[in-house]
């Protein structure tokens, strides 16, 4: 980007959005490989366990009553097997994608040497610091959650007892739950995944930074976490009315080549999101005027390829020269 720090602060959701896509441009080969190795592989695991876990669905729905049990609940655990694996498969491709994409976008804003072997260089200690994170982020996710299933099963009862105003605040709690709390949470956990990377704190001290660095910002960052949590709505329920479900309208041939675009849309919508990620942190530490030094910066994360310097608490912002 080719605004300086004092005007980022100023940058509504569009202005960010066309920083973030001209990031790329600077060095293609590098965000070539990172889309390659990482964000594809988690595109194409979202979409496409569906692809194995519907069909065991559909068999599970269809069994009768007087189905042998032993055949059933090898189908129970082939599905939790296959759940499991694509838990840990998104979980690790999401924190890899996340610390490529973050240490890349600052080692261009420092000007530091950019290439995709470096950047790999790198991964492994800032997964480490990715991962506290994600576990401290876990915790109030699990708690939430919580919340979110009691007022599920609330819900259901009150449909049961035709409790139309246990059922209507059961409803309203939920639909608060989801749109305020979900996605402000999402948007918490990922510019502290950001903090995380670039700055000498980690797990709950980087949810702390974090959540002071969304005071101000927290409508343009919860509205981005919509649009964002929307799109990939919509690109899975295509997929799986057209690609998994949809074998009686659509030929092989047709359902092959939906799949393929959108895979190839939600490979976009992911590393844009990234990307917006990383420049929505310097967005909102413009907005509370905290200074950023490029030199410090670019020790710090010179600490990631063994030549750690601490990163200064005294500094000043300079222009973001990407």
């Amino acid at each position: 980007m080719d605004l300086a720090a004092e005007e980022l602060q100023f940058l509504s959701i569009g202005g960010i959005l066309r920083e973030s896509t001209t990031i790329p441009k600077f060095s293609p080969r590098t965000f070539y490989l990172i889309t390659l190795t990482l964000i594809f592989p988690l595109s194409f695991a979202i979409l496409a366990h569906s692809l194995f876990t519907q069909p065991i669905l559909n068999q599970l729905d269809a069994a009768p009553p007087s189905a042998d049990q032993s055949q059933t609940n090898h189908q129970w655990t082939l599905l939790f097997v296959y759940q499991f694996i694509y838990i840990i498969f998104l979980f690790a491709f999401s924190l890899l994608s996340t610390a490529a994409v973050v240490f890349t976008v600052a080692s261009l804003y420092t000007s530091k040497p950019v290439s995709f072997s470096s950047t790999m260089s790198a991964i492994p200690l800032v997964l480490k610091r990715l991962f506290i994170t994600f576990l401290w982020v876990s915790l109030c996710m699990l708690v939430y959650n919580s919340v979110f299933l009691m007022f599920l099963v609330i819900l259901i009862v009150a449909i049961d007892l035709q409790s139309v105003i246990l059922a209507v605040f059961s409803m309203v709690v939920i639909f608060i739950l989801f749109l305020g709390v979900h996605v402000y949470m999402t948007a918490w956990w990922h510019l502290a995944s950001v903090v995380s990377v670039l700055e000498p704190v980690y797990g709950i001290a980087a949810m702390r930074k974090s959540y002071e660095l969304l005071k101000g910002r927290t409508h343009m960052a919860c509205s981005m976490v919509f649009m964002y949590l929307a799109l990939c709505g919509f690109i899975a329920g295509v997929f799986g009315g057209v690609v998994v479900r949809g074998g009686d309208e659509f030929g092989l041939f047709a359902r092959i080549v939906v799949g393929g675009f959108l895979v190839g849309v939600l490979v976009v919508v992911n590393l844009v999101g990234l990307l917006v990620q990383s420049v929505f942190y310097y967005v909102c530490k413009s907005f509370h005027h905290q200074a950023i030094d490029k030199s410090a910066l670019h020790d710090h994360l010179g600490g990631y390829l063994g030549d750690y310097v601490p990163l200064k608490s005294s500094v000043q912002m300079e222009n973001f020269d990407i």
